[in-house]
């Protein structure tokens, strides 16, 4: 696949990567027809007829992630789904070590509904993947690069929860 732009997303199916809809409730629920349902009246009425039940939820149902108007998904854990590098946020870090990789683009020409499926990829590979040699399921370990960054997060993190006494932080010489 490829984004409108005509970049690959290192995908050939977008809901292999899917895990569940963001709508969709921990009983099996589609929260999208109570939360949102002015948006599709007809959509919700039929949801609500059927007690909201996802008829996408259920692996033996009758439909595919694909077959939902309103999917949705956005991958929960904050890692690289290809490398696995783990998010270190670090106040005042303008860069972020994971960033959004959209599979599928809302209100892609050749896609038949406006669904949003995104996961995190790391900025090592995310470019990789957007320079097209690269696929998302690739079975990779981080750049070295990717790791000293963390690294120096995690030491950073560290060093700012470490304890030291005012006596320690501050020089009553000055």
């Amino acid at each position: 696949m490829k984004t409108p732009k005509g970049t690959t997303v290192g995908v050939d199916d977008p809901y292999a990567f899917v895990e569940r809809c963001d709508h969709l409730t921990d009983d099996g629920r589609c929260r999208f027809a109570v939360e949102r349902g002015d948006h599709d009246p007809e959509f919700a009425r039929e949801r609500h007829a059927d007690d909201l039940r996802c008829p996408a939820a259920d692996p033996h149902g009758e439909w595919a992630w694909s077959d939902c108007p309103h999917f949705r998904s956005r991958q929960r854990n904050r890692e690289c789904l290809r490398c696995g590098l783990e998010e270190r946020r670090v106040p005042g870090e303008v860069r972020p070590l994971l960033e959004e990789h959209h599979l599928s683009y809302a209100g892609e020409p050749e896609a038949d509904m406006e669904h949003e499926v995104t996961v995190y990829l790391c900025r090592w590979c995310h470019a990789k993947v957007h320079s097209s040699w690269a696929r998302v399921d690739d079975d990779v370990g981080p750049d070295a690069e990717a790791i000293a960054a963390a690294e120096e997060r995690r030491s950073r993190e560290q060093a700012e929860t470490a304890f030291s006494t005012a006596a320690e932080r501050f020089d009553p010489e000055e």
